[in-house]
């Protein structure tokens, strides 16, 4: 039997993963700048494709529309609905990744301010414990650029969703949605 073919083009990138990967963010991830921003940015895939996205999702609604197996509201009105609930989940687990990583760099700039403190009068250990809290502190700096970046994307996206999604207001019953969209 030969291989499935691949997804291509813009469909790869609105369809679900077919092997969805879990990923553990831990310590190491946090430390390790590059896996931490591929990370962020496999996660901003969404905001990097929202105008396309709406696109996708409001011709799916219509389609269904059309086989009679429409839902509650025209396609648009559902379109927008499916995305906002999309982009919410992706910025709340964006944002608790960003903030436990901000926690663990700062934990482990504490550590090292500890260890520069008790290296005592030895030059060498001195030196070699500021080097050390010097890498810290601009990890430290790049994680915490992270939530400005955060704040930027979101706003973007957010822009984007309010130009095609004029109307959509989430209801006040769900109150995480309502968050992100009175903080945007």
């Amino acid at each position: 039997m030969p291989p499935k073919q691949p997804q291509l083009g813009s469909l790869a990138i609105q369809a679900p993963s077919l092997t969805p990967k879990t990923v553990h963010v831990s310590p190491s991830t946090c430390h390790d700048i590059s896996a931490f921003k591929d990370l962020m940015n496999q996660y901003r895939k969404l905001d990097d494709t929202i105008n396309m996205r709406l696109n996708r999702t409001t011709a799916q609604y219509r389609d269904r529309e059309r086989e009679g197996l429409g839902g509650k509201g025209d396609a648009e009105e559902q379109a927008c609905a499916h995305v906002w609930k999309e982009l919410v989940a992706n910025w709340s687990r964006r944002t608790d990744i960003v903030k436990y990583c901000v926690g663990v760099v700062d934990d482990s700039l504490d550590e090292k301010r500890q260890i520069l403190q008790n290296a005592g009068d030895d030059a060498s250990a001195q030196r070699k414990a500021k080097g050390i809290l010097y890498a810290e502190e601009v990890k430290r700096n790049q994680i915490h650029n992270e939530l400005t970046v955060e704040n930027i994307i979101r706003k973007r996206t957010f822009d984007a969703f309010r130009s095609r999604c004029r109307y959509f207001e989430p209801p006040a019953s769900d109150t995480e949605a309502r968050k992100w969209w009175d903080a945007v």
